[in-house]
């Protein structure tokens, strides 16, 4: 009992047996060491306990959580595709739309026209000058038959023999309209046009604009070779090449003879891509020569109306 007792009241830190008994240094080595764990000891036996480390929410409130938080706003791309994207089209932008539309119409038309006088644009300086020069005689032309219906009037209206001046301005309108039906020869100053075509690349639509170039520069009487041209006057390609007139096959070269003012006439067929030019692309001959008397020889017969009479009032 005494043996226990006594070993129950040796202290903790008396040094084990086995250090009194070593030498010197293993007993410096053994002092530090059990130094080392009695410190260590007591640092755990007075250190607090260490609370456990809080544990985050559970799913279920960090989903609400993430409900609970505002949207982000929208970026300034994002807020512009939304008012481009569906397109809402009012009633008043389909309007100004079509009105844009019209318009731009308009200005290609305008466009395209303007483009078709690229022929004057490009005529030179005496080109323009001609061309201005038979537009004034075209007026001068109107302004002459306008003063000539007007004294006729005047006639009619002042004369004491109103009957005969009628009988008179009657005749002489019969004369011009026999001219213009080719029911009665004419003669006067005028032209010849004459056109060779040697490759027979010549069709019939080139000899109508040209008629109808002299007609509207005044021409009075038209003769093509051997057939006379009037109103009723038609072309067509004939078979087997060239070209026929009112069923009437010419052959070439083909000649006009023209009536009428000569400084008129010329001209009007030597505009820059007019009637000289064209024909002389297709590689054909032509010659316009001016006199002083051409002879208009070539006649129409009158034809009588079937239908159509004369109505009396």
């Amino acid at each position: 009992m005494s043996e226990d007792k006594t070993a129950e009241q040796q202290p903790r830190n008396e040094l084990p047996r086995e250090v009194l008994e070593a030498g010197p240094s293993e007993a410096s080595e053994a002092i530090e060491t059990v130094g080392t764990q009695e410190t260590r000891r007591k640092v755990a036996d007075e250190s607090p306990e260490m609370p456990q480390a809080s544990v985050g929410p559970s799913g279920a409130e960090a989903s609400a959580a993430a409900d609970e938080m505002p949207e982000p706003s929208p970026t300034g791309r994002q807020r512009l595709m939304q008012s481009l994207w569906p397109p809402r089209v009012s009633r008043a932008q389909l309007i100004v739309a079509l009105l844009l539309f019209v318009l731009g119409l308009g200005l290609a038309i305008q466009v395209r026209s303007n483009s078709d006088n690229s022929a004057l644009r490009g005529a030179r300086q005496e080109d323009l000058v001609r061309i201005l020069d038979e537009l004034d005689d075209r007026t001068q032309r109107l302004e002459d038959e306008k003063r000539r219906l007007e004294n006729q009037r005047t006639e009619l209206e002042t004369s004491s023999d109103q009957a005969e001046e009628a009988r008179k301005q009657t005749v002489e309108k019969e004369r011009q309209l026999g001219i213009l039906a080719g029911t009665v020869a004419a003669q006067g100053p005028g032209i010849t046009l004459t056109i060779s075509d040697a490759k027979g690349t010549i069709e019939a639509d080139m000899l109508l604009d040209a008629i109808q170039e002299l007609r509207a520069a005044g021409a009075e009487a038209i003769q093509i070779n051997d057939v006379r041209v009037v109103a009723g006057t038609y072309l067509a390609d004939a078979d087997g090449g060239g070209v026929s007139v009112d069923g009437n096959k010419i052959s070439q070269p083909y000649r006009f003879k023209v009536i009428g003012k000569p400084q008129d006439l010329e001209p009007a067929l030597n505009i820059p891509g007019g009637v000289v030019q064209t024909l002389e692309k297709e590689q054909a001959t032509v010659t316009v020569t001016r006199a002083e008397n051409i002879v208009v020889d070539a006649l129409r017969p009158a034809k009588r109306p079937d239908y159509a009479r004369s109505s009396s009032r």
